[in-house]
């Protein structure tokens, strides 16, 4: 678990902005992962195992956003955020959650630290088709970026 501390807390940090989320995301993630440790072990150590460890987080994630997503009240028409609340980071992870699934999966993998040709291999494309997608994928998030 150590060897995938800062891979799991970014997935993590992805899926909620609040430290105490972020905390119970990793709590979770960890149990799930503990409990497929067989499956775990039996990969040797590679980008494929760092690939399957960073799918198990994205799953428990999503899965433990959807359990509360149920149980939200949602705020009042009235309710507005202070504007301090935003951040340039912040506002730049939210354009990129807005991409499609395949954008936003190279460019998670990208900002995580994975070179092209690991991204390449967990999406199915090319080393190439990896570096000429993130340039487009730029290229549309500083065009939205502008528009702010």
């Amino acid at each position: 678990m150590l060897r995938y501390r800062g891979l799991l807390f970014s997935v993590c940090r992805r899926y909620s902005r609040d430290g105490l989320e972020v905390d119970d995301l990793l709590q979770e993630t960890t149990l799930v992962l503990w409990n497929l440790r067989e499956q775990l072990f039996s990969i040797t150590l590679s980008p494929k195992q760092a690939a399957w460890i960073w799918r198990v987080a994205r799953s428990t994630c999503i899965d433990l956003q959807r359990r509360r997503s149920n149980n939200i009240t949602p705020l009042p028409d009235d309710y507005d955020t202070p504007a301090d609340d935003t951040t340039l980071h912040d506002t730049l992870h939210e354009l990129i959650d807005q991409l499609p699934e395949p954008d936003r999966t190279i460019v998670t993998m990208h900002l995580e630290g994975y070179e092209y040709k690991e991204i390449g291999h967990k999406t199915g494309l090319t080393k190439n088709h990896v570096g000429i997608r993130l340039m487009r994928i730029k290229d549309k998030l500083k065009q939205q970026w502008n528009t702010i």
